[in-house]
C-alpha cells in the first residue's frame, strides 16, 4: 500500500474484483441488444420482386421502404433506439449493468433516500407562486414500492411540492407544482436517483406553467399500476408498447393519414386514448375518440370493437404518453392491427413543437387548471345554451364529480350541474327534503354506455364529440 492511502474498512469489496462480472453483465447485454436489433429489423421484411423476376427482400418502416439491408439498420439505428432497448431489455439478463461511479456508489435498482441540500436557498425561492408544473412517468423495476414512496413524500415536502404521485412495482408516475427553483433541483434529483439511472431523461419532464397552487394538497402512494388500466401489469406489461414516434414524426404521419382519408383511400385509425371530457375539448383533427369515461375501460372498448382495428395501422396518443404505453401494449396483445404506433412524449410535447399543428382545442390536465391553451381554437360548447365554452367547472351536486361545461351568462341563471337530474338533486339538498335518499353517482352517467360500441364505415371518422 502506497504512504498516505486510506486502509480498506471492514467489509470492503477489493478494487478490481467487480471486473469480471461487470465485463460478463456488459456481454450479455451487449448480446441481447444485437438480437432485438436483429428482430426488431426482421420484422419488418416485406417481400418483394426484382423488375427481371426473382424474389426479394425489402423493409418498411415509418412509412418508408428501404431496399438495402444498410438502409434500414441506419433508420433503425437513428429513430427506434428506445424500441431497441425496450427489447433487449425482455431479452437479456434482469437489471442493467451501471458503473459504481455513474451510480453514486449504489448499484442499479438500489433507492438513494437522501435529500436535496437546500440551505443555500432563501424560503421564498422554493415557496413563490410563480412557478410550473411537471408531469412525467418512468417505467423500472422497482423491489420495494414503500420505500420509494417515503422518500417521495419526503423530496415533494422537502421542496414544497404539491400534486399527485403513483408509485408501483413496475415504476413511477407523477405531476407536481412548485416555485421553478423547486421543480429543476427536483428533476435534478430524479435524474441522479440511481434507480431511474439510464431509464429517465430530462426530456421526459413535460412542463406547463403553474405552481404549487395548482393542487390542494400532496397525495403520493403505492399502487398497483402507475396508471390504471385495471390490467395485472405481469398480464400486459409496458415492455410490450407500440413503437414510439416523435412529435416530428407523428405530426407527418397524421398529416398524411388527413391526406388519404379525405380520398377515403386511410388504412390508418388514430387513436385518442383519454377520457371523453378530456377529447371533449381538444383533439387531433380527424380522430376516434371513444366515449369512455375512465381509462380502465378501454380494454373493454379494444375487446368490443376489435373489427374496427383489424388489420388498421393505429396511431395512438394521450396527454402525456404513460397511457399509451400500456393502450398499446393491450391492442398488441390482440394480434388484429398491422402496426401500432404512439406518439412519444403525448400532446404536451407534440404542443412544444406544433402549437399551431393538427392538435386544435385546449388540452385537459388534472389538477385545479383543467385545461392548458397553445391556440385559440374553443372546440366545445356550454351544456346548456350551446355558445363556444371549454372551461370546466365541477357539478356543483354534492352528489356528483361530473365536470360540466357551463358558460358565464348560464351560471347566472344558476344552471351549474352536469344535467336536469343533478340540478334537481342540488334544490333538494338546500330545500332540506326529510329522508330524501340520493344517489352519489350522477343520473346522465347511467345513460352513457360504459363501453360504446363504434358503427362507422371505412372513412368515417369520430371528432371527439359528447
Amino acid at each position: 500500500m502506497a504512504p498516505g492511502e486510506a486502509q480498506p474498512g471492514p467489509g470492503a469489496v477489493p478494487r478490481g474484483s467487480a471486473g469480471p462480472q461487470a465485463a460478463a453483465a456488459r456481454k450479455q447485454r451487449a448480446s441481447a441488444r444485437r438480437k432485438a436489433f436483429s428482430l426488431f429489423v426482421k420484422a419488418k421484411e416485406v417481400p418483394a420482386a426484382y423488375p427481371g423476376g426473382g424474389a426479394a427482400v425489402w423493409w418498411r418502416c415509418c412509412r418508408q421502404t428501404f431496399c438495402e439491408r444498410r438502409g434500414i439498420h441506419r433508420h433503425v439505428g437513428t429513430q427506434h433506439g428506445r424500441d431497441v432497448e425496450q427489447q433487449a431489455t425482455r431479452l437479456g439478463p434482469p437489471g442493467r449493468a451501471v458503473s459504481a461511479e455513474r451510480a453514486g456508489g449504489q448499484s442499479c435498482g438500489e433507492l438513494c433516500e437522501a435529500l436535496p441540500d437546500t440551505s443555500g436557498l432563501r424560503n421564498e425561492e422554493l415557496t413563490s407562486k410563480v412557478g410550473e408544473v411537471l408531469l412525467y412517468y418512468c417505467y423500472c423495476e422497482v423491489k420495494d414500492p414503500e420505500k420509494l414512496c417515503a422518500w417521495q413524500k419526503a423530496l415533494c415536502q422537502h421542496l414544497h411540492l404539491t400534486g399527485k404521485v403513483r408509485v408501483a412495482s413496475e415504476g413511477i408516475n407523477g405531476t407536481v407544482g412548485g416555485s421553478k427553483v423547486a421543480t429543476n433541483l427536483y428533476i435534478e434529483v430524479m435524474l441522479a436517483q440511481p434507480l431511474f439511472k439510464d431509464i429517465l431523461c430530462r426530456d421526459d419532464f413535460k412542463s406547463s406553467a403553474g405552481g404549487a397552487h395548482c393542487f390542494p394538497d400532496l397525495r403520493v402512494g403505492v399502487f398497483k399500476e402507475i396508471v390504471p388500466l385495471g390490467i395485472d401489469p405481469k398480464e400486459v406489461s409496458y415492455k410490450e408498447t407500440g413503437i414510439h414516434l416523435t412529435p416530428q414524426e407523428f405530426h407527418r404521419e397524421v398529416e398524411h393519414y388527413l391526406s388519404q382519408s379525405s380520398q377515403g383511400q386511410s388504412d390508418t385509425i388514430l387513436l385518442d386514448c383519454r377520457n371523453f371530457y378530456e377529447s371533449k375539448i381538444g383533439h387531433f383533427q380527424g380522430c376516434l375518440a371513444p366515449d369512455i369515461r375512465k381509462f380502465s375501460y378501454f380494454p373493454s372498448y379494444v375487446d368490443e370493437n376489435l373489427k374496427l382495428f383489424k388489420n388498421k395501422r393505429v396511431l395512438m396518443y394521450c396527454t402525456g404518453g404513460i397511457r399509451c404505453e400500456r393502450g398499446s401494449a393491450y391492442l398488441r396483445s390482440k394480434a388484429v392491427c398491422k402496426e401500432v404506433y404512439q406518439l412519444k412524449g403525448g400532446i404536451h410535447k407534440y404542443l412544444e413543437e406544433f402549437p399551431d399543428g393538427f392538435y386544435r382545442g385546449k388540452l385537459f390536465v388534472f389538477d385545479d387548471r383543467y385545461a392548458i391553451c397553445s391556440n385559440e381554437d374553443v372546440i366545445s360548447a356550454c351544456r346548456y345554451c350551446g355558445t363556444l365554452w371549454d372551461q370546466y367547472k365541477l357539478c356543483s351536486s354534492q352528489h356528483c364529480r361530473q365536470l360540466v361545461l357551463t358558460c358565464l351568462s348560464c351560471r347566472k341563471k344558476g344552471l351549474t350541474a352536469c344535467c336536469p337530474v343533478c340540478q334537481e338533486k342540488e334544490l333538494q339538498v338546500i330545500s332540506g327534503a326529510p329522508g330524501q335518499a340520493l344517489k352519489e353517482e350522477c343520473e346522465c352517467t347511467k345513460r352513457r354506455p360504459r363501453v360504446p360500441i363504434e358503427r362507422i364505415s371505412q372513412g368515417t371518422r369520430g371528432t371527439g364529440e359528447d
